[in-house]
């Protein structure tokens, strides 16, 4: 199981994002997952463009790339399949793109209609085959929940890389199954989790890769770990459904504002000692997760990446050797 560093755009800018990026690969993370946002979850953060972002990670790390975008809106399908086949020539074999039905905070800025999880369902199962095809060098039309027009790419990737398919719940996981070469998730407790992972499996995912994003609050002592769980990361206390129908970061500050630590608790592993840092990504691998990218929501990247990178990355390992 490679353990990887999730590079949060909402929360930091650009250029530095870069530095921890090749700061991470330094002290022994083993691959990069960019977060793919317009706008942040607060008024309080950043909004870097993550495809301009992989093209500089891809020339400036050796580190496979995963990052997860929604294609149908903000997005076009034929523009988001060119930028994988870009970041692909620039990092052969390196790039694991994945598709998910994505958020309002993100696609409102279109001026076009939210539609129901259904529909975003509908759309993005279209909007992957259209990439799919596109990344095997065919010409496209099409004509349904979104309009392609004789689409073909002139710098197609030697070979297509692996698409994989962001899912939060069963229902979700399954019906990605279909058309998804993979699946990555968030960490959530351990039977929901199962439960995901399963559902993907069962509906015809079995033997493909399965991704975990783990969001982590660390820092030197309990009471700080704890704090700044609720003040940088308290989004994730919300429902699914209503933080992806939420449109403007104001709207996610007024929805939290009554957030406390326990209501963070099962979607961070929140926690001064690294013995439960270590237990909980240990626990991955029993779940025939293949790659798990750990992502700090407190402000202290570098004293993380560097923690992390002396004490618990090498007790990982040494517990995954058996």
């Amino acid at each position: 199981m490679q353990i990887g560093y999730h590079v949060s755009h909402e929360q930091f800018g650009p250029a530095e994002l870069l530095g921890l990026a090749q700061a991470a690969e330094r002290h022994g993370f083993e691959a990069l997952l960019s977060s793919d946002h317009f706008a942040p979850w607060t008024r309080d953060g950043e909004s870097g463009f993550a495809w301009s972002w992989l093209g500089a990670a891809a020339v400036s790390t050796s580190l496979p790339l995963g990052v997860v975008s929604a294609p149908g809106q903000r997005y076009h399908p034929a523009v988001l399949a060119q930028a994988i086949a870009t970041v692909e020539a620039l990092a052969p074999g390196r790039l694991t793109p994945a598709l998910g039905s994505g958020q309002a905070l993100n696609e409102h800025v279109t001026g076009d209609p939210w539609p129901p999880k259904d529909e975003r369902n509908v759309r993005l199962a279209e909007c992957a085959d259209v990439i799919t095809r596109l990344l095997d060098g065919e010409t496209v039309d099409h004509r349904g929940t979104v309009r392609v027009d004789r689409a073909h790419l002139y710098s197609a990737p030697a070979s297509r890389p692996p698409i994989l398919a962001a899912a939060l719940t069963p229902e979700s996981a399954a019906d990605v199954a279909a058309w998804s070469d993979g699946l990555i998730t968030v960490n959530a407790p351990w039977d929901t989790m199962r439960e995901v992972i399963g559902a993907y499996r069962d509906a015809g995912g079995a033997g493909r890769p399965v991704h975990v994003q783990v969001h982590v609050s660390w820092a030197p002592d309990e009471e700080t770990a704890r704090r700044q769980a609720v003040e940088h990361w308290a989004f994730c206390a919300l429902e699914a459904a209503r933080s992806q129908d939420l449109e403007l970061p104001s709207d996610f500050d007024a929805a939290t504002r009554s957030v406390r630590v326990d209501d963070v608790a099962d979607a961070i592993v929140i926690s001064a000692d690294d013995a439960d840092h270590v237990e909980w990504l240990a626990q991955c691998s029993e779940l025939g997760v293949e790659r798990v990218y750990v992502h700090q929501v407190g402000p202290d990247q570098d004293g993380f990446i560097r923690h992390f990178g002396e004490h618990v990355l090498p007790r990982v390992r040494d517990r995954l050797r058996g």
